[in-house]
């Protein structure tokens, strides 16, 4: 092979990329390139989990995404973070560990995709982790992953979670296992006090592999096809373009926002758009871009009648002295780990047949998630509809592969989205105010005592002028086999042969929960799916010859 030709080009080195890379290059069979648009994860607060407030808006490292101006949120364009560097998205996440319902893979199984319900996903969730718990029937401990418990408790997390019982959610120390319902402490992504994103658990393993090439600032700009095949893919790096060849397959792993820009960048999406910006129609497939869901976050902020939030930390000196020696010294305290430590998943309305909410309990505040915290000591729990039922679109705005998508997300579009919103924010009030955390309540910052419970219309207010995403865009290159699916079930692109994705923008629905885990596990099945295949093929042309 030549310089620039290999067996497999991964586009994307984000969460699902990164296990790519390590899987597909394991047994040194195979060539593998990996494209990532960022830098190498050398900017230090990435590797501290606390270090989320410093790459939420750091543009060396960061998409730093905007959407366009959204009806159902009051017409505000939102702020969207993704990662941009090795890593991706889970360099620069919360680190919270959660995989969702059983039941979200077995609907996605009943949409058409066999090999996807929960039976089948959990091997590759357990195959990932190295549970600090160790092994059971749900968890795994020999994977790269490391998956650990909050080192700590803590005084607001524990009164938190006593309240959450108060009213009648029951306590859960284990929202991957049987059942998830329930509130507690989450368990994170770190390993000895650091981030373990990754680009650390499955990608530098993998860069220590003669057959792995990692190039880093480089911006795919289109897939490369030749007679209904991929063939490979052009970059821009320092200012010029480059051409890379593959022999097996093209895997784009960039991501719900930035895979369906370069498939439609291909010449892959729907004719009317594509024939909009001029770029010949490669495959009619109107699905690409589509189906974008995300969680939206109300966030119930209140003021703490003692000094013992985040807050109070950040804002006195000789206390940020103190936990900053904590950490170097012992890699304990609250830098070691991330912002919501504790949070749980309840129900709505009594009959609702499962979680569909989620609660992230914070000891700190601020106006937006990721800016400087509250001067007044605070802490937020925020709550967020698992299951959207609205569904918004990401598009090209122009050739250019460097400018920024649009997009819509269409948030509060429906009916159940617009009351699970406002249910979400009453159910955080009536937990604040159960008996375990009134002694921690000085007042409500915000919505504010002037927004009642009874006011529906100004509860919705509330939820449209200062709702955030909470950072979990997928579905745009949705799985399945109607006219609107972009991939099938083995995720190979329809229409298209050496074309798969794998990142989160395959989900037919969102999970009920953070989207990290799943986003892993998706490059595990999809890297035993390729393997698969290459064998098959291999041996059809064994017996062909």
């Amino acid at each position: 092979m030549s310089e620039r030709e290999f067996d497999y080009i991964i586009v994307g080195a984000g969460s699902a990329g990164c296990v790519l890379a390590d899987r597909l290059s394991a047994d040194g069979r195979y060539r593998v390139l990996v494209l990532e648009a960022g830098p190498r994860d050398r900017y230090p607060w990435i590797h501290i989990p606390i270090g989320y407030g410093k790459t939420m808006f750091h543009k060396g490292v960061n998409w730093g995404y905007w959407t366009d101006p959204d009806p159902g949120i009051a017409d505000r364009s939102m702020y969207w973070p993704r990662g941009k560097v090795l890593g991706g998205s889970s360099s620069i996440n919360g680190l919270i560990y959660i995989r969702g319902q059983h039941e979200d893979f077995d609907d996605w199984a009943r949409l058409g995709n066999p090999g996807w319900s929960w039976q089948d996903v959990l091997p590759y969730f357990r195959r990932s982790e190295r549970q600090q718990r160790g092994a059971d029937a749900y968890h795994g401990s020999e994977g790269g992953l490391a998956v650990s418990d909050v080192p700590e408790r803590n005084e607001l997390c524990e009164a938190f979670i006593a309240a959450g019982q108060e009213i009648g959610i029951p306590r859960n120390d284990d929202f991957n296992g049987a059942d998830q319902e329930g509130v507690g402490y989450f368990q994170l992504t770190i390993r000895n006090g650091r981030r373990c994103s990754a680009a650390v658990a499955f990608l530098r393993p993998a860069m220590k592999r003669s057959n792995v090439q990692v190039e880093t600032g480089a911006l795919c700009e289109r897939v490369l096809l030749e007679d209904g095949r991929a063939v490979g893919v052009r970059y821009r790096q320092d200012g010029r373009s480059v051409e890379a060849r593959a022999r097996g397959e093209v895997v784009l792993a960039a991501g719900a926002i930035n895979t369906p820009q370069i498939l439609e960048l291909s010449g892959i999406g729907d004719p009317g758009l594509l024939g909009e910006h001029g770029i010949r129609v490669n495959q009619a497939l109107p699905g690409v871009g589509r189906n974008l869901q995300d969680h939206l976050q109300a966030r119930v902020i209140l003021r703490c009648t003692r000094p013992i939030t985040t807050n109070d930390d950040l804002k006195s000196l000789p206390r940020k002295m103190r936990i900053g020696l904590r950490y170097v010294l012992r890699r304990r305290g609250p830098l070691a780990v991330g912002i919501n430590q504790a949070g749980g998943f309840a129900r709505s309305r009594p009959d609702v047949e499962r979680p569909d909410i989620q609660f992230h309990f914070g000891t700190l505040s601020s106006d937006t998630p990721g800016s400087a915290v509250h001067e007044f000591p605070g802490f937020t729990l925020s709550t967020c509809q698992l299951r959207p039922t609205s569904t918004g679109t990401v598009h090209l705005r122009s050739t250019d592969p460097a400018e920024h998508p649009s997009i819509q997300p269409n948030y509060l579009a429906t009916e159940e989205d617009r009351r699970v919103a406002v249910d979400g924010v009453r159910l955080s009030r009536r937990l604040v105010a159960a008996p375990a955390m009134q002694p921690y309540v000085a007042g409500e910052y915000s919505p504010g005592p002037e927004v009642r419970d009874d006011d529906e219309a100004a509860l919705l207010d509330f939820v449209r002028r200062d709702a955030t995403t909470i950072f979990h865009p997928v579905g745009t290159c949705r799985m399945g086999s109607d006219r609107e699916a972009v991939v099938d079930a083995r995720l190979r692109v329809h229409g298209i042969t050496g074309l798969r994705v794998a990142d989160c923008s395959i989900m037919p629905r969102l999970v009920s929960g953070n989207t990290n885990a799943a986003a892993i596990m998706i490059g595990e099945k999809a890297a035993d799916m390729i393997r698969e295949d290459a064998r098959q093929n291999q041996t059809g042309q064994t017996a062909a010859a």
